[in-house]
């Protein structure tokens, strides 16, 4: 008898039917509206269809007509031009009635499979208690492909199916009278007599076998046992059904190796990162010293020929030391950007309200002579290290008034966001130049930038050292912005464990 559904069970009300199909879409509704809000475009038309198929499938035809009209109703109320009403103008009308018709066509194939699954459970129910009841008329098991092939309790088979043939290569006239296990030479994972003893205790044994076939190929099948017992309630046969999973093992071993792999590689990259940290390290702190030399010697020599040098001449040893100290402020964050990766985290509760007003302390010197209209928003709690988050901030902020240099009145908001899953947000915002979007996967790159050194100073190595840190956190950075238009750059990070943000 084929397994009772969800149909059947509430066949004797109708009205929890109906309900529960109207409770689908409005699901589908909320779901669709909540994806509208944050920007994720075009999933009403999935959702409803979705949501039409689970109750054709689920609870028949009839609550499904009823949700093909609530979707359609509530995807021409909420998502078809114009919103909030039920007209719908003639540019609307074939989108809408595209839907209309998927929608029925999802209806009538849901229907139609779950009508043919039912069909073949109960055929398989059925085909399989005949089996069990009347092995003397196995002839009709060789209407299936399936591997089937019974045996005696001493392992003698009396019956093997077409479909044992095709796996197996043995005919029927060979196979019939030998003793199973010699014949395939079947290796078990377990010892056989655990095998046998669950079968006569449950009737039933399921498991992986390794069998060899007349070419002396190997294959491994997912084998099921049933036992087949008399009037008397005595063991009198085994049935055994065989299918060949071969090549699906094959593929598990393989992506098995790739993973193994793929760990080898990972932990060679690891330890390549960690080569390049040091010589990064190393390289940098060893440049340090002869820079000063150069820096120290070229000003003595500014002090000691400058009242002999002419105007060019002095404008030459000018450059040099104006290169020196870019060149020392290149070293000094290349060191610092090392040391991130390097050093270890003291991972807290950190609140960042109190991290904000630190590293605007730390900035105050940049914002001389400047007229900017601050906008510190609520601020969630970060699980994270506080010094670390405190630079994430300082680069941001000293980035936000770099940048909003050129404008009479610079505006630099600081807010936090709800995330996805247990992650937070922190972004800062601004009005400055701004920058284009099709370069937006350089801003985080080690020496990477989108304006002239004349134009805004730096290295190039400040956002590489805010997504490193936050990447140690576990979360990620991005940005957006427009040219000449202002830029928002973003942080996530966890939450402090068991607590749920609220602005």
């Amino acid at each position: 008898m084929a397994r009772p559904t969800l149909r059947w069970q509430f066949a004797r009300s109708p009205g929890l039917l109906y309900g529960l199909a109207a409770t689908f879409c409005a699901i589908a509704l909320g779901l669709a509206l909540l994806a509208q809000r944050y920007d994720f475009l075009d999933m009403e038309a999935p959702l409803f269809l979705l949501a039409i198929a689970l109750t054709v499938w689920y609870m028949g035809i009839g609550p499904a007509i009823l949700a093909v009209v609530l979707s359609s109703l509530a995807f021409d109320y909420f998502f078809t031009e114009p919103r909030y009403s039920f007209y719908i103008t003639r540019a609307e009308l074939p989108h809408y009635a595209v839907f209309i018709l998927f929608a029925v066509l999802v209806s009538w194939f849901s229907e139609v499979r779950h009508r043919a699954e039912q069909k073949l459970l109960q055929s398989r129910d059925e085909l399989q208690m005949e089996v069990v009841k009347r092995t003397e008329q196995a002839s009709l098991l060789n209407l299936t492909h399936d591997t089937i092939f019974v045996r005696d309790m001493s392992d003698i088979i009396t019956y093997w199916n077409r479909g044992a043939e095709e796996l197996y290569g043995w005919p029927a006239e060979d196979a019939i009278g030998k003793h199973s296990q010699q014949l395939l030479r079947t290796d078990f994972p377990i010892p056989i007599e655990e095998v046998r003893a669950e079968l006569l205790r449950a009737g039933r044994w399921e498991g992986e076998l390794r069998k060899t076939k007349a070419d002396g190929s190997e294959v491994v099948v997912a084998s099921r046992w049933s036992l087949r017992k008399d009037d008397q309630g005595r063991a009198v046969a085994i049935l055994e059904t065989n299918n060949d999973i071969t090549e699906h093992r094959r593929r598990e071993q393989e992506i098995q190796s790739l993973n193994q792999e793929l760990v080898h590689r990972s932990a060679d990259l690891e330890a390549i990162n960690k080569e390049l940290e040091a010589f990064a390290y190393s390289v940098s702190h060893d440049l340090r010293a002869p820079l000063r030399h150069m820096a120290g010697y070229t000003e003595l020599l500014q002090k000691k020929t400058s009242s002999v040098l002419d105007e060019k001449g002095n404008h030459f040893i000018a450059m040099i030391l104006d290169a020196a100290k870019r060149m020392g402020n290149l070293i000094d964050d290349l060191l610092a950007f090392s040391r991130i990766g390097r050093a270890e985290t003291q991972n807290g509760r950190v609140n960042m309200d109190q991290v904000v007003k630190e590293a605007l302390t730390q900035v105050r010197q940049e914002t001389e002579g400047r007229k900017i209209a601050w906008k510190i928003g609520a601020l969630p709690d970060f699980y994270g290290d506080a010094s670390m988050l405190r630079l994430v901030l300082v680069n941001l902020i000293s980035n936000a008034i770099k940048f909003t240099r050129t404008r009479t009145q610079a505006e630099i908001e600081i807010g936090g966001s709800e995330g996805n899953g247990d992650d937070v947000v922190v972004f800062v915002r601004d009005n400055g130049v701004g920058f284009d979007m099709k370069y937006v996967n350089k801003l985080f790159g080690v020496f990477q930038r989108l304006h002239q050194s004349e134009e805004f100073e730096g290295t190039g190595i400040g956002l590489a050292t805010v997504q490193r840190i936050i990447h140690r956190h576990g979360g990620k950075v991005w940005a957006e912005g427009a040219v000449d238009g202002g830029a928002t750059f973003y942080f996530s990070a966890p939450r402090p464990r068991g607590e749920l943000w609220r602005p």
